[in-house]
């Protein structure tokens, strides 16, 4: 054991794996993963009964694409105002929350309140007021709240998981942390709702959120101060202006301009996204193919963080939304020597019109000509280094989707040896995981407001 640092999970999470009767809220394309995942005729004791989201045509576009896998009749659909009818009509036992994130928070509490049982999309929420307002709601209700930060059940993360536990550096003074987001998926952030910092936190709470959790995971501990710097480099009208890149059009479809533009999602290209999109914009006006050099962007594609944890240990973590490849490095060094890791996703990024785009694929999936690699490395002081982990990447980020929905969701026969009673690493990330992931990148943005090191205590408590 690593002394203090660090010990094994030894409590079972409480998950909703008894429940048996589904609804998801938000339609989106992530959505896609748990209605696939619901409607498993592996998952017997699972049933997906309801959708709900502001867009109608969305809705209908998943009861389409259930139909065409064999998934069964189409369940019904609620407009976003009949959520709380919704829970009461089609008697849901527990929710999917896959919203813009600035409304988690609606759906979770009401949920809640309604005695179900939650399962929501990192982040958690994108702000201390409303972050407060779940952990109220769970107080009071008891209630279950699962934050799907899907990285935890990544094997080469759970190994590091275990090393760490088990002593494999000794104390963990620092953590180093590096990750690149390329130019085909970084810029997906900044085409999309979530460049409106008011509706996605930023990249330092919708992104980073994954990767703080993972820290915090990792070390089994909290981070305490942090401070930052970073803003807008890349992209933006002034960065494109600056760099050569920009071109004026307000969205790709319909413009000429667009058309030779690397940086360019067309939508038509891929018949998924023009369903789930092009096609529904007369009902709510969203464009998910915006100029990724406009304006109207408030949020960062460059931080850098520093932040101390309870224990002592010193995290250094820098995030780039425009790299040419994407993957990313993160080091544990310790009292008896260092672990790494450098995850390779793509060798470089190609443009959304290239036919090898990632952006038009199902979530999750692997483009396999990409020589995505994992490398884990052990190396202890005074001994030559020891090479733990060299294989490619597994299909849904590196395999943590589909052993998180076994964790969640149960009715697989992989279930049992991935959930945390089964080897005590503590996959599953209750209200209290999202709220720690959501602080440091809460106490990030206020650092980056003020120029000055934040105390995470006087952002949010849990």
């Amino acid at each position: 054991m690593q002394g203090e640092q660090l010990t094994r999970v030894t409590e079972v999470v409480e998950r909703p794996t008894a429940t048996r009767r589904w609804a998801v809220v938000g339609l989106g394309s992530r959505a896609e993963l748990y209605v696939e995942a619901l409607t498993d005729p592996a998952r017997p004791d699972v049933e997906l009964v309801a959708f709900c989201d502001s867009n109608q045509t969305r809705m209908d576009v998943h009861n389409q694409w259930l139909a065409a896998r064999g998934g069964g009749q189409p369940v019904p659909t609620y407009p976003a105002a009949e959520f709380g009818a919704m829970l009461r009509r089609e008697r849901v036992d527990a929710v999917v929350v896959c919203t813009v994130d600035s409304t988690h928070d609606e759906y979770i509490v009401a949920a809640l309140d309604a005695g179900c049982a939650v399962v929501t999309e990192k982040p958690m929420t994108v702000d201390a007021q409303r972050c407060q307002r779940i952990l109220d709601a769970q107080r009071r209700t008891g209630g279950s709240v699962t934050v799907t930060f899907n990285y935890r059940y990544n094997p080469v993360h759970a190994k590091v998981r275990e090393l760490l536990a088990d002593g494999a550096v000794g104390t963990v003074l620092s953590v180093t942390f590096e990750w690149l987001l390329d130019v085909q998926h970084g810029a997906d952030y900044f085409r999309r709702w979530h460049r409106d910092k008011q509706r996605s936190g930023g990249l330092l709470v919708h992104k980073s959120s994954h990767h703080f959790d993972l820290v915090n995971w990792w070390l089994g501990d909290e981070p305490e101060t942090v401070y930052a710097d970073g803003g807008l480099s890349f992209y933006g009208a002034a960065n494109g202006t600056r760099h050569g890149y920009r071109r004026e059009y307000a969205r790709a479809a319909g413009s000429a301009e667009a058309a030779a533009d690397p940086f360019a999602l067309h939508l038509a290209d891929s018949p998924r996204l023009a369903a789930l999109y092009l096609r529904a914009e007369h009902e709510d006006g969203y464009h998910r193919d915006s100029n990724v050099f406009a304006e109207d962007i408030t949020i960062e594609d460059d931080v850098a963080v520093v932040a101390r944890y309870t224990r002592g240990a010193r995290l250094s973590y820098h995030l780039v939304a425009y790299s040419p490849f994407e993957g990313y490095r993160v080091a544990f060094n310790g009292s008896a020597g260092r672990l790494e890791l450098t995850v390779r996703e793509n060798e470089f990024a190609l443009p959304p019109r290239s036919g090898g785009a990632r952006v038009g694929l199902a979530p999750g999936a692997v483009d396999r000509a990409s020589n995505n690699r994992a490398l884990l490395t052990h190396h202890r002081l005074w001994q030559p280094p020891a090479v733990i982990v060299d294989e490619p990447l597994g299909d849904g980020h590196g395999g943590g989707d589909q052993r998180m929905l076994d964790d969640l969701l149960g009715g697989r026969a992989t279930a049992a040896s991935t959930g945390p009673g089964a080897d005590g690493l503590g996959f599953a990330a209750d209200h209290l995981a999202g709220a720690r992931a959501l602080a440091l990148g809460l106490a990030a943005n206020t650092s980056l407001r003020t120029g000055a090191p934040v105390r995470v205590a006087d952002v949010l408590t849990w």
